[in-house]
């Protein structure tokens, strides 16, 4: 099994290694400077702060949804003046059920890296437990040079699906969209972020917040996997592409599926917010 989650405990332990770094992603999507000032306010000792709508996106253009994703070389540049490198254990906390977390988790399996893993319980399970925190900007990080991340760019782990291979899909499926979003949003009676309602044809909903247990921690490999095969049937795992408002969510099930030994799944990372851009895609409610 690829590397997934890791305990507050045994990353406390790691804390000081060189070779292990940690992000703080705390974010509010309707408050874009919340995550950096609870980071300033108090954040797990060592973690640097990475901002998911300037450093993990891709500037808008209003037909590719809210969260595009970054340049690969861009990205692996910015990770390397982090100190991120080959052999670097990547880990990334949120204080949102790891959501935005996962989206990094996701994203560096998309650039070939595969020591990288999410804080089970993020802010809040560390801060229960007591453990190393601190407050202030942070470190800073070193000037991006031209090819500081060329290291990090190696054979991708996992590939993202556009919308074209979403469209084509409808009329001849070859894989099934899983839909984080919460039952509302999917069925379409309620949409508080985007400018439409509804779902992609054909989609299926399994909301990201079933992942998780009541102490916001995971739940167990075997009761997610009885979960989502309740909702996937019979349905091989690389046959599932998961899909949100904008990808973070649907990084959260993706991963979840992979804490399940349901691996190979994909991302769509546009997600709703790109596929209702244009108006021609067809959509779906209840």
């Amino acid at each position: 099994m690829s590397m997934t989650l890791i305990s507050a405990s045994e990353l406390s332990a790691r804390l000081g290694d060189p070779d292990v770094r940690v992000f703080d992603l705390r974010h509010d999507l309707m408050d874009h400077a919340a995550g950096r000032r609870q980071y300033e306010q108090s954040h797990i000792a060592g973690a640097r702060y990475l901002d998911n709508e300037t450093e993990l996106a891709a500037p808008r253009t209003g037909r590719n949804g809210r969260h595009p994703l970054p340049d690969r070389a861009a990205l692996a540049a910015l990770l390397a003046s982090h100190g991120v490198a080959p052999d670097t254990l990547v880990v990334a906390y949120d204080a949102s059920g790891g959501q935005f977390a996962a989206h990094l988790w996701w994203m560096l399996r998309w650039l070939g890296h595969d020591r990288v893993a999410v804080l089970d319980g993020g802010w809040q399970a560390w801060s229960a437990a007591g453990l190393a925190v601190e407050s202030g900007p942070g470190p800073r990080p070193a000037p991006v040079s031209a090819g500081a991340g060329a290291p990090l760019l190696r054979e991708a782990l996992t590939e993202p699906v556009d919308a074209d291979t979403v469209l084509a899909n409808i009329a001849q499926p070859s894989f099934t969209v899983l839909d984080a979003r919460a039952a509302a949003r999917y069925r379409g009676e309620m949409e508080p972020i985007d400018p439409a309602a509804g779902h992609i044809p054909g989609a299926l909903n399994r909301p990201n917040t079933d992942n998780l247990a009541a102490d916001g921690r995971f739940k167990s490999p075997q009761e997610l996997r009885k979960e989502f095969e309740a909702v996937l049937g019979k349905r091989a795992p690389g046959a599932i592409v998961h899909q949100c408002g904008s990808g973070i969510t649907a990084s959260h099930n993706l991963l979840a599926m992979e804490v399940a030994g349901l691996q190979g799944s994909r991302l769509y990372p546009g997600s709703w917010s790109e596929w209702v851009s244009d108006p021609s895609r067809p959509q779906a409610k209840g």
